[in-house]
């Protein structure tokens, strides 16, 4: 049983090697410097930030952001029965049509509600 999570054991081994010879390395031969107002200031872009820390940001925002997750979620759910559509036959067709059916039913309710609107 051993020789079954031996290769495991021998990746999470060399990893923590690895990674604590690269941190020790840092702390050795790295460069320290102060920290100031300049290097704490956020950076976009190549560009200083116009964003201060007490911005907040529109409930719509957030909104976007939740479909865009749910949405991206179940379209991946959708790649599985494609790569072994033939080997599920056409039940699963039949399944993946009536999902993707509802997925645009949601898609145009949330659209007509105006939640993808940015405001």
């Amino acid at each position: 049983m051993l020789r079954d999570y031996l290769p495991a054991v021998v990746f999470l081994i060399l990893g923590g090697a690895v990674g604590g010879l690269f941190s020790t390395l840092n702390l050795l031969t790295g460069v320290r410097t102060r920290p100031n107002l300049n290097r704490s200031t956020p950076y976009e872009c190549g560009l200083p930030s116009e964003i201060q820390r007490g911005f907040r940001f529109g409930i719509s925002f957030y909104l976007i952001a939740m479909l865009f997750i749910l949405f991206d979620i179940e379209v991946i759910f959708i790649y599985p029965i494609a790569v072994e559509l033939r080997s599920f036959g056409g039940f699963a067709l039949g399944e993946t049509i009536t999902f993707v059916i509802l997925l645009m039913i949601a898609f145009i309710y949330v659209w007509r509600r105006g939640a993808l609107e940015w405001k």
